[in-house]
Parts: C-alpha cells; structure tokens; sequence
C-alpha cells in the first residue's frame, strides 16, 4: 500500500535526496556532552535588540496580511545596507523580502529553470541549491572545485565547457559552503563575461560575503556588473545576525523583475510575516557591531581548528577564505557518511559528512566553526586525539 501511494507522486518528489547532514544531526543530536559542529549556525541566539523590534510590532497589532515584495522600510533598508557595502546608489524596487534565503533560491529557479534545462554549478556545494533544482525538473550541471595547494579552485575551462543548448543559468555561491573557496574579481568577472556571451542568467549566493579573513567583504558582482545583466542575488538573515530560526532572506533583482517575483511570492507564502520584518529592519540599522563580532568570532574559531589539525599527518586542507566552515580529507576513511557517525560515537563532535555535498566532496568532512573558542578548542582537542589513535 506504501509503495502505491508513493508511486503516486511526482517523480521529482520522490527521488528528493536526503540529506547527508541531517542524518548525523538525528543520529548525534541528544547525545550529552555532544558539540554540534555539523550545521552552517552559530552558536548564539539572536541579538536582543532585533528580537525586540519583533515583539514591539506583534504588541502592535501588526498581524495582517502584509506587501507581498516586503514592507517599505525593509527594502529602504536593504537598499542602505547595500549602499554602505558597495559604495553605490541601489534603487529599493531591486530588492524583494522572502521566507529564507531558502525561498529566495526556490523563487529565482522557478524565474528561470524548468523541466529539461541545465543549471551549472560549481561543486562540492551546499546541496539544498541542487535538490530545488531536482524538484522543479531541472539539471545540476556540476563543475569542480579542486582542492589546491594553497587554495580551493574552480575549473574555469570547466565552467565554459559545460555551457550547452539547455544551460539556462550559473549558480555562483561565493563564498562557498562548504570549500571555503572565494571567487577573485577575476573569476567573478571570467562568469559574467561568460553569462553574457550565451545569454545566461546567474543566480549569485553571496551569503558569506562579510564572513572572510583579509578584507572587509569578498569580491562581488555587485563590483562591476552593469546595467541589464541577467544577474539575481539570493541572500539570507540567517548568518550575518544569528536569525537562522526566524526564515527571511531577500532576493536583489533587476526592478523589470519585480511583477513576476511578486506573483511568485504571492503564490508560495503570500508575504513574509510583518513582525519579522521589523526585526529585519532593525537588524541592518543597527546590528553591524553584533555582525563584525560574529566575523571576528569566527575568526579565531578558524585559527583553532586550522591550528589545530595542522598538527596531523592524517588530514589535508588549506585555510578556507571565506566561509566559517573547514572542509577537510581524513587519510583512510573513504566513506565520509559513516566516519560522521563515528565521530559521534568516537569522539563525541557532530560534522557534516562531505559526501552530503556533491561530486567532490566524497572523502571530506565539514566542521562549522561559527561557535564559542571553548567550544572550538574542546571540538579540536576531541578531533585531534581520535586522529591520533
């Protein structure tokens, strides 16, 4: 009976991938003792003066249906933000609230990709980008990123060689989930030129562009793209100001986008609860110290970690650029899925298994180090000592 009822779903539906990382979360998660380092979350809650700005809105009555493209304020503030990174004037109407960033992916592939059409992307790679892909009947093209000697790489040559009759589009997650790598201006510039001569669009996830560890923020198309390019941006609250839980994100769009995104919205979630969305506001207006405090945290969880595993003849990685994650090969144990729940067994740390991430990642584990230097320095100690066994 399960199995009919089952075979009466959508195909797409049903052959969604489960997630590599949940798996160990489940297996790990009410262990005592455990340090979750398997999620892209910190470890501190949202700031008080942001969870604040929501209970004043709920205390006043902002209940009801809202604007569908999010309220004014927000996208007067998403503009503001924008100009205070980029050095620039950015017009509001390019700027659209979602429920997640999440969402924000799901909207621009509904905008662009359907049944038979190819989507690059650049892989190891956060996965959920490709499952969205999977469920609107479109194709993952993947193009390695190599693990160098001092850096993670992407294949340029691959990139252009996968341009094909269905490609519609490139997913460019810079910095990356969960390599670390972090385009140059150069390679940003290699795709744009690329995108424009085939007339593709590029879906840019610029998530961890504040989170690098030489610049104030991380190479962008926002630098040099002009006027008409097919460029979306996909983007999230979760990361930069602790709100992972709260669901909201935005998507930055040419403004001759805006009635289809709306309709798109307006379809899926109808809105973005009001309350969240002063929260969001408040969030950009006053929140950069609580952001630049998040980055330096990370910081020196990388230099744990980093410093940390340096020591082993056991593991291969290079210092990832960007990101807060450290995506790394443990020498003699092939099958990451399983070396995820042994480091749970074995040594009580949850990370996410590499093969959860796409060709290339077989053979790696990821460690989010978005959290405490106690926690980090406990989680290395732990790590180290079951490599050295």
């Amino acid at each position: 009976m399960n199995e009919t009822l089952l075979g009466a779903l959508r195909r797409e539906a049903r052959e969604a991938p489960a997630s590599g990382i949940v798996e160990v979360m489940n297996y790990g998660r009410d262990r005592p003792g455990m340090i979750p380092l398997w999620a892209g979350e910190g470890d501190l809650p949202t700031p008080a003066f942001i969870a604040e700005a929501a209970a004043r809105s709920l205390a006043a009555g902002e209940t009801f249906y809202t604007w569908q493209r999010g309220i004014p304020e927000l996208r007067q503030a998403l503009a503001r933000y924008h100009e205070r990174q980029f050095g620039r004037v950015f017009p509001h109407e390019r700027f659209y609230v979602t429920g997640s960033g999440m969402q924000a992916i799901q909207i621009a592939i509904a905008a662009i990709a359907g049944p038979a059409d190819e989507v690059i992307v650049p892989s190891p790679a956060w996965p959920n980008f490709a499952a969205a892909l999977g469920l609107a009947g479109a194709r993952p093209r993947f193009v390695p990123i190599g693990l160098g000697e001092t850096r993670w790489a992407l294949d340029m040559d691959a990139v252009a060689a996968a341009v094909g009759p269905n490609t519609r589009a490139i997913f460019v997650n810079s910095p990356s989930n969960p390599t670390g790598w972090t385009a140059t201006a150069d390679e940003l510039r290699f795709i744009l030129d690329l995108a424009r001569r085939h007339g593709l669009w590029i879906i840019a996830d610029e998530v961890y562009n504040r989170f690098v560890y030489d610049a104030e923020r991380a190479p962008s198309f926002y630098d040099f793209m002009e006027d008409g390019d097919r460029l979306v941006f996909v983007n999230t609250f979760s990361k930069n100001w602790a709100m992972t839980g709260w669901r909201i994100g935005w998507i930055a769009a040419p403004e001759a986008l805006g009635p289809v995104i709306e309709n798109l919205i307006q379809y899926s979630t109808s809105g973005v609860a009001a309350f969240m969305q002063r929260a969001a506001v408040t969030a950009l207006e006053e929140g950069e110290p609580f952001v630049r405090a998040q980055i330096a945290r990370a910081a020196e969880g990388r230099a744990i970690v980093c410093g940390a595993l340096a020591g082993s003849n056991r593991v291969r990685f290079v210092w990832p650029e960007g990101a807060f994650y450290l995506f790394f090969a443990v020498e003699g144990e092939a099958d990451t899925s399983r070396l995820g729940l042994k480091l749970v067994d074995e040594a009580n740390i949850g990370l996410a298994p590499g093969t959860a991430f796409g060709p290339g990642g077989e053979g790696f584990m990821r460690i989010c180090f978005a959290r405490s230097p106690d926690d980090m320095r406990e989680a290395a100690r732990r790590l180290s000592g079951w490599l050295a066994r």
